[in-house]
C-alpha cells in the first residue's frame, strides 16, 4: 500500500510541472517530501536532512529554488485551483473566503518584516503587537468525501507591508484591502463567468475592496452597528428644485433597528458550522453607499445570546439568500482560521528564515500551496486515503471523518517506503558537491 500511495502522489505532484523548470520541479520533489516529513522547525535545511539528500547535493542549490527562482506562486495557485474546480458542483457559485494572519518573525535584514497587532493574543481593551510578516491569503471553501465541515484550500497569497517598512525601503505602500482586491480580481480572470461567493469579516467589507466589483462577485460580510444606510430609490419619486436624487431615504442605523422595541424579533434555525442554532434576527434590503456603492444588500441583524456583544450585523450582494443560508455562508468563513493555526502548528507557516525579497515571497506562499497539494491528493487517490486512516484509539470514538494530522500521517507514509525523485540528483550541476557517506560511519563520527 505504502508503494501505491507513493506513486499515487508522485503522479499527483505532476501538476506543479508546468510552472517549474525541470531542475526547479526535481528539486521540488526533495523539499516537498522534507517539508512533509519534518515534525519540529521545517526549514530548507531540515528538508535535505530528512530526505537524505543533505551530504549528496549543496544546499545553496534548495535556497536558490526560493531566492533566484523564476517559478510565480499564482501560476501554480492556478494549477491546483483547476484542480479542485471539480469539487465545487456545476452551477453552484464558487465559495471564496479572504483574510489575513500574522507569522511571527525576528531578525535583522528581513524583507517585508514589521510591527503588526497580533490579534490571537489581543483582547478588546488590550492589543499585542509583534514582529513578523503579515500574510493576506484567499483559499477557496470546499466540502470533501471524507469530512463533515467546509475545508478552506488556498491558493493566491500577498504580502502586506506596513507604512513604516515601505518608506524605509522607497517603495509603495498598499493596504491589506488593496492587497485582496487583486487577488480577487485574478480570480475573477480564471473562472469566467461563474459566480465567485466571497466571504470576508468586517475588515475587508469597505469600498476599496467593493469599488468596481465584477457584477459575478457577491461579497457576504459583516457591517457595523453605526453604517449608515439607505433605502432603495423611488422611481416614481419626483422633485421639483435641484439636481436628481441618487440615495433613497435614510434607514435606521442597525444598533437603532436592533434596539427598537416595535420591531419584533423573528426567529429561525441556522446552521452554523455543522451545529444547528435557533437564531434571533430583524431583516431588511438596503444600500451601504459607503462601503458596497451602488449594490444592494440584504442585512440581517442577530441577537448575540452569549458574550459581551449584544448583536451583530450580517449582510450579503446575493439578496436571494434566506437568512439561515446569509448566516450559514459568513460561517464557514471560521475555516480559514482553522486553516491558519494548522499552516502554523503543522506544516511550519511562519518557521521560515528567508530573508531575501525573492525567498520570503515564496516560502509562505509554497508552505500553503503544498498544504492544499496534500488534500486534493487525498481527495483523488483512494491508497492516500487507506494510508490516512487514524490509528485505534478507543478513548477517542466520537472522531468522525479525516483530518489534516491524518493527511500528512498519509504523505509521511507514503513518502518513507522509497525516494519520492524517480532518479538521484545530479550533483554534477552544483558547485561545491559533497561526497555520499555510509549512514553507519557518520553515526559512528557523531558519537564519538
Amino acid at each position: 500500500m505504502p508503494a501505491r500511495g507513493l506513486r499515487s502522489l508522485r503522479a499527483f505532484l505532476e501538476c506543479w510541472r508546468p510552472a517549474l523548470t525541470a531542475p526547479s520541479f526535481e528539486r521540488f520533489l526533495v523539499l516537498f517530501a522534507g517539508w512533509v516529513v519534518t515534525s519540529g522547525t521545517h526549514a530548507v535545511t531540515e528538508a535535505l536532512v530528512m530526505t537524505a539528500v543533505a551530504g549528496l547535493t549543496h544546499h545553496e542549490a534548495f535556497h536558490r529554488f526560493f531566492s533566484r527562482g523564476t517559478w510565480d506562486p499564482d501560476k501554480v495557485g492556478r494549477l491546483l485551483f483547476n484542480k479542485l474546480l471539480p469539487l465545487v458542483p456545476q452551477g453552484r457559485p464558487i465559495p471564496a473566503v479572504i483574510d489575513d494572519t500574522l507569522a511571527p518573525k525576528k531578525g535583522p535584514h528581513v524583507f517585508g518584516i514589521a510591527s503588526h497587532i497580533d490579534a490571537v493574543r489581543s483582547t478588546k481593551n488590550r492589543k499585542v503587537f509583534s514582529f513578523g510578516h503579515c500574510w493576506v491569503v484567499l483559499s477557496i471553501l470546499v466540502k470533501l468525501p471524507f469530512s463533515s465541515r467546509a475545508w478552506a484550500l488556498p491558493v493566491l497569497f500577498r504580502l502586506y507591508r506596513s507604512k513604516k517598512e515601505c518608506a524605509q525601503a522607497g517603495d509603495e505602500c498598499r493596504k491589506k484591502t488593496q492587497l485582496a482586491r487583486e487577488m480577487v480580481d485574478l480570480l475573477a480572470g480564471w473562472v469566467g463567468e461563474r459566480v465567485i461567493h466571497l466571504t470576508g469579516d468586517v475588515a475587508y467589507c469597505c469600498d476599496t475592496l467593493t469599488a468596481g466589483l465584477p457584477t459575478n462577485v457577491l461579497l457576504t460580510g459583516a457591517m457595523r452597528l453605526d453604517a449608515v444606510l439607505h433605502a432603495p430609490l423611488d422611481p416614481n419619486a419626483t422633485t421639483t428644485r435641484g439636481r436628481p436624487r441618487k440615495k433613497g431615504n435614510l434607514l435606521p442605523k442597525p444598533r437603532t433597528l436592533a434596539e427598537n422595541v416595535a420591531v419584533p424579533w423573528e426567529s429561525c434555525k441556522a446552521d452554523l458550522n455543522g451545529k444547528p442554532r435557533v437564531v434571533q434576527f430583524k431583516t431588511f434590503t438596503g444600500f451601504w453607499h459607503r462601503a458596497c456603492g451602488s449594490r444592494l444588500l440584504k442585512i440581517v441583524v442577530v441577537r448575540c445570546i452569549d458574550g459581551a456583544i449584544p448583536f451583530r450585523v450580517f449582510f450579503s450582494m446575493d439578496t436571494t439568500l434566506t437568512v439561515p443560508e446569509l448566516l450559514g455562508v459568513y460561517s464557514r468563513r471560521w475555516s480559514i482560521e482553522v486553516l491558519f493555526r494548522e499552516l502554523k502548528q503543522l506544516f511550519g507557516f511562519a518557521d521560515s528564515s528567508a530573508r531575501k525579497k525573492a525567498a520570503v515571497l515564496r516560502v509562505a506562499p509554497f508552505v500553503g500551496l503544498c498544504y492544499t497539494t496534500l488534500v486534493l491528493w487525498c481527495c483523488s487517490s483512494a491508497d492516500a486515503l487507506r494510508l490516512a486512516a487514524p490509528p485505534p484509539r478507543p478513548w477517542y470514538r466520537h472522531k468522525r471523518g479525516l483530518s489534516v494530522a491524518d493527511i500528512l500521517r498519509a504523505a509521511r507514509r507514503a513518502t518513507g517506503h522509497e525516494p519520492l525523485t524517480r532518479s538521484p540528483l545530479k550533483t554534477s550541476n552544483f558547485a561545491h558537491p559533497h561526497k555520499q557517506r555510509d549512514t553507519r560511519q557518520r553515526a559512528l563520527e557523531f558519537s564519538a
